[in-house]
C-alpha cells in the first residue's frame, strides 16, 4: 500500500462545511473465497468507479485482490462509512451474482462485517489486512 500524499488531505468545501474525511474500508468475500479474479474484479472496479462517479467520492486508492478489497475513499460528510459500505457491497453483489453464475454457488458474495477506519496522516501500511486479521477487527470471516 502507497503512503497517502498531501494532495489526498485536500478539504473538501462545501456552503455549510469545510472538511476532509478518508475512510480505509475492507470487503471480504463470504467463506474467505478467491472469487474476486479476471472478469469478476474487473467487473467489480467499474462498479466501484460508477459508485465514486455518482456520489461524488474520491477515489484515493483501489486494490482488488482474490480475497479481499481495499478501498481509500474521501468522502462527503453527510455519507456515513455504513451507508458507503451498504452501497458497495449491495451494488457489487447485485450485479457480481448476476453476471457471474458461478458466484451464486456462494450463500452471499460478502462476509456480513467490514473494516473500516479514518486515516489521518499516519502510513496506510499501518492499515493492510494482516494487522487488521492478527488484532481480530474483522472477528470471524465465515
Amino acid at each position: 500500500m502507497a503512503k497517502l500524499s498531501s494532495k489526498d488531505y485536500e478539504y473538501r468545501r462545501t456552503e455549510g462545511s469545510v472538511c476532509s474525511i478518508n475512510y480505509h474500508f475492507v470487503f471480504v468475500p463470504k467463506r474467505r473465497k478467491p472469487v474476486l479474479v479476471e472478469h469478476v474484479a474487473r467487473r467489480l472496479q467499474e462498479i466501484i468507479f460508477e459508485l465514486v462517479s455518482e456520489h461524488g467520492w474520491k477515489l484515493i486508492a483501489l486494490e482488488i485482490m482474490p480475497d479481499h478489497v481495499h478501498l481509500f475513499l474521501n468522502t462527503p460528510t453527510h455519507e456515513s462509512p455504513a451507508e458507503i459500505a451498504r452501497w458497495v457491497k449491495g451494488r457489487a453483489s447485485h450485479h457480481l451474482r448476476k453476471e457471474f453464475p458461478s458466484l451464486k454457488k456462494l450463500p452471499s458474495l460478502w462476509t456480513p462485517t467490514y473494516f473500516v477506519a479514518s486515516t489521518g496522516q499516519v502510513s496506510t501500511e499501518v492499515l493492510t489486512l494482516p494487522t487488521i486479521r492478527n488484532r481480530g477487527i474483522l472477528g470471524s470471516t465465515n
